[in-house]
């Protein structure tokens, strides 16, 4: 009866909201169709709003690798010195894409479960003038840390070098103000806070990126952004548009601007906020301990001893229907992930914190039913009460 019932607590996919899976439901249109073209143009003016810019904005039918990958292979030269900010899994990744294009990559590490440093990435900038661009994550996935991507924008500003951002948990779950803080390209991905299914990233560009890419002579061909460029005037993509998906997308940016950028922040801040009260009341350790670090989207714990993550998964999952994230690289079997983005209520984590309890005692670990939630209302409640 319950086969195909879950709650889905990964960061990515996140769960669809009606709204948008009976969006998705529609007839389909041909992709270069009049009627879709209306509408395509239509929705990439709408993504301007999440981005929070004046530049175009950019579809792509990818997953967000693809898109991280496209902000690379436009900007990087063999040979070019880039900055590339890793505080996990997917500031290797953007290292790793640089490689490919041949890009000369200095790697500036930080500790696993803390932001980046912005005056270790001034010391780098100052000592390596030639540096032509910066990669960073705005919230590193793989451990549940959000870096400090407005103070980054200051310092790129004052310099030659584009600031790139792998916003794809965090764009709508996090403020990211484009134009703002000074961000020369924003990737995101659908199936994150968008709350769409996988298959579709979107690529937002400044007037300072447009100068560099337009100089560029590396190869590209479905990544070439200036196909994108001049295909967006003529309302369409350059290959095959994810119909299904642009329909997703604009019904979810209709329900986030009906929400408020703002108000959706706050949301997501409380979701996090919950979660970080319910597990240290649980005599569980949170992988990042200091809460101005802490990703509003994603939340790393730590295993112990006496709790085997990948059991305590197993059970979740066949026992009481909630699907989490363990960890990845060198953090496998030592944490796991809850996701907290998109289309979750507050009442939606009270049921996932009562699952991690029931799933804690079930083997045997020290811990009080209640506690969790209890401490994750308390903080729903007060949070209720400065808002009245």
């Amino acid at each position: 009866m319950f086969n195909e019932y879950q709650h889905l607590r990964i960061p990515g996919p996140t769960p669809v909201s009606p709204e948008v899976q009976r969006e998705m439901n529609r007839t389909i249109l041909g992709h270069r169709s009049e009627g879709f073209s209306r509408f395509f143009a239509e929705t990439l003016h709408k993504t301007k709003y999440i981005f929070q810019t004046k530049q175009d904005v950019f579809a792509v039918a990818a997953s967000g690798t693809g898109a991280l990958e496209m902000a690379v292979s436009n900007v990087v030269e063999a040979g070019d010195t880039v900055l590339v900010v890793v505080t996990g899994v997917f500031g290797e990744r953007f290292a790793k894409i640089v490689k490919a294009y041949q890009g000369n990559a200095i790697i500036l590490k930080f500790e696993l479960g803390r932001a980046a440093q912005p005056q270790k990435i001034q010391e780098v900038l100052e000592s390596h003038p030639e540096i032509k661009a910066i990669f960073v994550t705005h919230c590193e996935t793989s451990t549940g840390v959000v870096n400090p991507i407005k103070k980054i924008g200051d310092m790129a500003k004052k310099s030659n070098a584009l600031l790139i951002v792998d916003s794809v948990s965090a764009l709508v779950g996090m403020d990211l103000k484009m134009d703002n803080w000074g961000i020369d390209i924003a990737v995101t991905a659908a199936h994150k806070a968008l709350g769409l299914p996988p298959g579709l990233s979107l690529i937002a560009v400044s007037e300072k990126a447009w100068k560099r890419i337009r100089q560029h002579h590396g190869p590209r061909f479905y990544w070439d952004l200036l196909s994108y460029k001049k295909n967006i005037g003529k309302q369409t993509t350059p290959f095959t548009a994810p119909v299904s998906l642009i329909y997703g997308l604009s019904k979810s940016i209709d329900l986030i601007q009906q929400e408020g950028l703002e108000q959706g922040f706050q949301r997501h801040n409380l979701l996090r906020d919950m979660l970080r009260a319910a597990i240290p009341a649980l005599n569980l350790e949170l992988f990042v301990p200091n809460d101005e670090e802490a990703s509003s989207t994603v939340t790393s714990i730590k295993g112990s001893t006496h709790l085997d993550v990948e059991e305590l998964r197993r059970v979740l999952r066949e026992n009481y229907k909630i699907d989490v994230a363990g960890g990845q690289q060198n953090l496998k079997g030592k944490i796991f992930r809850i996701g907290h983005m998109g289309y979750m209520h507050p009442m939606d984590m009270l049921t996932t914190i009562a699952g991690l309890e029931m799933a804690l005692k079930h083997l045997s670990y020290p811990m009080e039913l209640g506690m969790g939630i209890r401490a994750a209302e308390e903080v729903w409640l007060n949070a209720e009460n400065i808002g009245q």
